[in-house]
C-alpha cells in the first residue's frame, strides 16, 4: 500500500488550510505555520494519517464489512461517486437524509419501495394503471433514486464512515459517533477534530486534495477485497482436502470395523477350544 509523498501532497494543495480568524483551536496540532493570514497544515502529519487511517480501512473491509462514503460538496460529489464504485462501496452525495444511521429501517423500507416499483414494471402491474398514477410513480421513483439509489445495496448500517468536510457533513458525524461507527474524515483547520476517529489533515475544498486521498484510501480498500478473496479460497480448498481425506479414510475405517468382528469371533473360539485341548493332553 503506496502512500502519497510529500510533494504529491504539496502539489495537490493539500497544506492549504483557511483563513487563521476561521480556524478551530482544536487543530493546532496538525498546522505547521501561518502565511498571509493562512494557515499551513502539516503534510507530515498529512501522511503519517493518512496512512494510519487506510491501514484501518483495509482491515475493516478484509473483514467483509462496508465503509459509508459521504461528501454533498460541489467539489467531491463526483471524485467521491467515481472512487466509491471502483471499490463496490455505497455513498451519497446528495443531501444527507437525517436519520439514515439512526433510522436505518425506515430508510431501507424507502429502498424497498424502488424494488417494488421495478417490480410493477416487470409484472405488468404499471400497464394498468393510468397515465396520470404512471407520471406520479415515475417521479416518486425518480427523487428515491438520486437520494437513496447509491446506497440501494446496504442492507446493514456500515461499519464506518468516510467524510469530506466534516464541518458540512456534521450530522452525518453526530450520527456515526451516536452509533458508535467509527469515522474517518478529511479535516480542514477550520473543523472539530475530537469528533472524527480518524482525522487525515488536509484542504477540503480542493478536488485535486480529496482526489489524491481518496485514491490512497480506496487502493487500500481494494487491498483489503483482494485479501479477503485469497483467504476465501483458500478457505475453500482446505475444506475440499478435508472432505477429500475423509472421503479417502472412510473405507479404511470400514475395513477395520469389519475386521475387529473377526479377530473377537477367532479369540473366543480359541478360548472355548483350549480346555478341551487341556483335557485330551491329560
Amino acid at each position: 500500500m503506496a502512500t502519497p509523498t510529500f510533494d504529491q501532497l504539496l502539489e495537490a494543495g493539500c497544506h492549504f488550510g483557511h483563513l487563521k480568524r476561521k480556524w478551530n483551536p482544536a487543530m493546532a496540532p496538525y498546522i505547521f505555520m501561518e502565511r498571509n493570514g493562512i494557515h499551513i497544515i502539516d503534510l507530515y502529519k498529512t501522511s503519517a494519517k493518512l496512512e494510519e487511517a487506510a491501514k484501518a480501512l483495509k482491515n475493516i473491509v478484509k473483514q467483509g464489512k462496508k465503509v459509508l462514503f459521504v461528501a454533498t460538496k460541489k467539489q467531491a460529489k463526483q471524485v467521491i461517486a467515481d472512487k466509491a464504485t471502483s471499490v463496490g462501496m455505497p455513498y451519497v452525495t446528495e443531501r444527507w437524509p437525517g436519520g439514515m444511521l439512526t433510522n436505518f429501517p425506515t430508510i431501507r423500507k424507502a429502498v424497498k419501495k424502488m424494488s417494488t416499483i421495478d417490480k410493477m414494471t416487470t409484472d405488468g402491474t404499471f400497464d394498468t394503471l393510468s397515465k396520470r398514477e404512471k407520471l406520479q410513480i415515475s417521479r416518486q421513483r425518480a427523487k428515491l433514486e438520486k437520494t437513496l439509489g447509491s446506497i440501494a445495496d446496504l442492507g446493514r448500517l456500515p461499519s464506518a464512515l468516510f467524510v469530506v468536510d466534516v464541518m458540512k457533513e456534521h450530522i452525518a458525524v453526530a450520527e456515526a459517533n451516536r452509533l458508535g461507527i467509527p469515522v474517518f474524515g478529511i479535516v480542514d483547520t477550520n473543523s472539530d477534530p475530537t469528533t472524527v476517529d480518524y482525522v487525515i489533515p488536509a484542504n477540503d475544498d480542493a478536488s485535486k486534495s480529496i482526489e489524491i486521498i481518496l485514491d490512497t484510501v480506496c487502493a487500500a480498500i481494494k487491498e483489503g477485497l483482494e485479501e479477503r478473496k485469497v483467504e476465501a479460497a483458500d478457505d475453500a480448498a482446505a475444506k475440499e482436502q478435508a472432505e477429500a481425506d475423509d472421503a479417502e479414510a472412510a473405507p479404511r475405517r470400514e475395513r477395520t470395523r469389519v475386521r475387529r468382528p473377526r479377530i473377537a469371533e477367532e479369540n473366543a473360539e480359541k478360548a472355548e477350544e483350549a480346555p478341551e485341548a487341556e483335557a485330551a493332553a491329560e
